[in-house]
This record gives C-alpha cells, sequence and structure tokens, in this order.
C-alpha cells in the first residue's frame, strides 16, 4: 500500500512538473511574440520620427531664391520707433522675391531666408519710396479743385488729379493750394522686420 501510494505521488508530480513545463513554454512563446509586436511598433514609431524630422529639416533647409513666390509678416517702422505700418495679426503679404511688386529694398531682403527666420533690415529712400522730387510739389490754383471743393480743403488732406494721381495738401492759402504728389514716404528711412512664413512652390 505504501509502495502503491509512493508511486502514485511520483505519477501525481511528473504530470504536474510536465504541465508547468508547457505553460512556461506556452507563455515564453507568448513573451516573444509580444516583444516582437513591441519591436515592430517601436520601429514604426521611429520610422515615423524620422521621416518627419526628415521633412522639417528639409524645409527649413530651403532659402528663397529670386523669382519665387513668398509670404511674409512684416512691420515697418520709422528710426525712432514709430510704427506706420504692419500686417502682423492680419493678412498674410504674398509676393515674388526680387520682383517689382514691392520697394526694391524689401522685395530683394527676403532672398536667401529661411522658413521661420526673422530679418530687420534698414532702408534708405534709394531702396524705399524714393527722395523726394521736388518737381512733385506744386502749387495749384484752387478753382481747379472746383467751387464746391474749395470750401473742404485742408492741410493734409488727400487730393487727386483726373488720371487718379494721389497727393497730399501740404499749403493752403485764399488763393492757391500746395499739393505734394510723392509719395507719403518719399525721403524717408524706413525699418522693416520680416518673418518668412512660406516658400510657396507651385
Amino acid at each position: 500500500m505504501l509502495i502503491d501510494y509512493i508511486k502514485n505521488s511520483i505519477k501525481i508530480v511528473l504530470i504536474s512538473s510536465g504541465n508547468f513545463m508547457e505553460e512556461n513554454k506556452t507563455n515564453a512563446t507568448s513573451a516573444k511574440a509580444k516583444n516582437k509586436n513591441i519591436k515592430l511598433i517601436a520601429g514604426i514609431v521611429i520610422a515615423i520620427i524620422i521621416v518627419s524630422l526628415a521633412i522639417m529639416l528639409n524645409n527649413n533647409s530651403q532659402t528663397v531664391a529670386a523669382g519665387e513666390n513668398v509670404s511674409v509678416y512684416y512691420t515697418g517702422t520709422f528710426p525712432n520707433g514709430t510704427v506706420f505700418n504692419t500686417n502682423v495679426g492680419g493678412t498674410i503679404l504674398n509676393f515674388t522675391a526680387g520682383s517689382n511688386q514691392l520697394i526694391p529694398g524689401f522685395s530683394d531682403a527676403v532672398i536667401g531666408m529661411k522658413i521661420g527666420q526673422n530679418k530687420t533690415i534698414t532702408l534708405p529712400p534709394s531702396e524705399a519710396y524714393g527722395y523726394v522730387n521736388q518737381s512733385l510739389i506744386q502749387d495749384i490754383p484752387l478753382n481747379a479743385f472746383g467751387s464746391n471743393a474749395v470750401s473742404s480743403l485742408k492741410v493734409g488732406m488727400i487730393v487727386s488729379t483726373q488720371t487718379g494721381i494721389k497727393g497730399i495738401v501740404v499749403g493752403l492759402n485764399n488763393t492757391i493750394a500746395t499739393v505734394n504728389f510723392n509719395p507719403p514716404l518719399a525721403g524717408k528711412t524706413l525699418i522693416f522686420n520680416i518673418k518668412l512664413v512660406a516658400i510657396n512652390k507651385h
């Protein structure tokens, strides 16, 4: 009886040990599969990051060439710090770099810039709106404005010729209005802070 009991006990232990080994084998296989999946997912994530970085670096490495269409934000100030114009917080400015769509100093300044780059430039009148042309400051008889307009003329008022040329009244007496037909910023040194937002490839 004792011998039979011992034999049965040995069988139980062996059977239990066998099941334990099978469970370990199954668990090991499952763990390997999980590790494989984790490695695969990790590889995919790393690949996505690398591709994203490559795209970002490529975009950041692009520089503006003459003739390319660009988008910028800008703020224009006088040397004393007074802001005379800005589109920050408003409509973005699109133009062709190096073209005559804008004043030359501004249009040329973006050439060589990278996306996201800020640049501050100081433009003398020759690179901005030019120097004041004295021949464009003219004395005009009041009767040339018409009887209805004479009573409303004031210094600082903007007037226009029949051909659409605009000027500003800079002097006024009983018979003559002095009108400056130069661009309002002619003769002034201008400072621009420019941020390149995009290079628009077509």
